[in-house]
């Protein structure tokens, strides 16, 4: 019997599941009645994640072979053969975007389509250019929760949307640079343009620390553009706020953070997801918290 692991590391799963729960989010926050109507681009949000992660991974075979991190990925390691990755790759993103058309209709499938190219175009060709690559990049978070937005029934010219993108965008660039400070040397190796070839370890740590507390902070006005719809609820962001940029102020020191970084960057993600739960839960109990 065939293992799935090298197909699950191939699509990225978890990646590919938070993707599909940040849909499932701007759904919820939409303007409408809630439903069961949310697993259609849910769904069709993680296909497509995980089709452009296989891309992703088809696109750097050459690299993820020189990396330490990632040369034991299906492809480099030879237990996926490049053109059935290329298969499987190509099928799940026309999988993807069918079902975002057919839940979401055009506008959803347009949004797809565009983190599809700037994934797996610019950002893909940006990684091989500039070491400033994941910050434009970072973008590519904003359409998950755009796109359950849309198939909701929202405007896409939502401020209530574009506080929540926005928050998305900021959590995205310190979620790789903290990575980065782990494994900067290792893309310096494999040929890739790393902040740590220009920045000490020092100034990294304190430039993803601002990063960090610039998205803590803008979740506080979320409730001002009335993505949090729950008064009692939006209190709760002050101490979630306050307990992530609590947890990383050790970026701060004067000293190069010595800490492993992925007890932070598992926080940071923990942040997201609570976030994202509380502000759904802020919609579920409109008028009543």
């Amino acid at each position: 019997m065939t293992s799935l692991k090298p197909y699950l590391t191939l699509c990225r799963v978890p990646i590919s599941l938070f993707a599909a729960c940040s849909a499932a989010a701007g759904f919820f926050l939409a303007p409408h009645r809630p439903s069961v109507e949310v697993l259609v681009p849910a769904a069709a949000v993680f296909l497509l994640a995980c089709g452009a992660s296989a891309l992703n991974q088809y696109q750097e075979r050459d690299i993820d072979a020189r990396m330490e991190r990632t040369k034991r990925r299906p492809l480099p390691a030879g237990i996926i053969s490049p053109v059935h990755a290329l298969s499987i790759a190509i099928t799940l993103v026309l999988a993807g975007l069918l079902a975002l058309a057919f839940s979401g209709g055009l506008t959803a499938a347009g949004l797809g389509v565009l983190a599809l190219l700037w994934y797996n175009g610019v950002y893909t060709y940006l990684k091989r250019t500039t070491a400033f690559a994941s910050v434009p990049g970072a973008a590519v978070g904003m359409v998950p929760p755009a796109i359950g937005w849309v198939s909701a029934g929202g405007q896409l010219l939502d401020a209530r949307l574009a506080a929540v993108c926005f928050i998305f965008f900021l959590w995205q660039v310190p979620h790789f640079w903290l990575l980065l400070l782990h494994h900067g040397k290792e893309y310096e190796n494999a040929g890739l343009p790393s902040l740590t070839g220009i920045m000490g370890r020092q100034q990294i740590s304190r430039i993803t620390f601002i990063w960090i507390c610039a998205a803590s902070v803008a979740s506080l006005a979320l409730p001002l553009y009335g993505s949090m719809r729950s008064p009692l609820l939006s209190w709760t962001l002050i101490p979630l706020a306050a307990w992530l940029i609590w947890s990383s102020s050790a970026l701060a020191g004067r000293e190069p953070a010595t800490a492993p970084s992925s007890p932070l960057f598992r926080k940071i993600n923990i942040y997201l997801f609570l976030l994202m739960s509380l502000l759904v839960l802020g919609s579920l109990l409109q008028g009543v918290l």
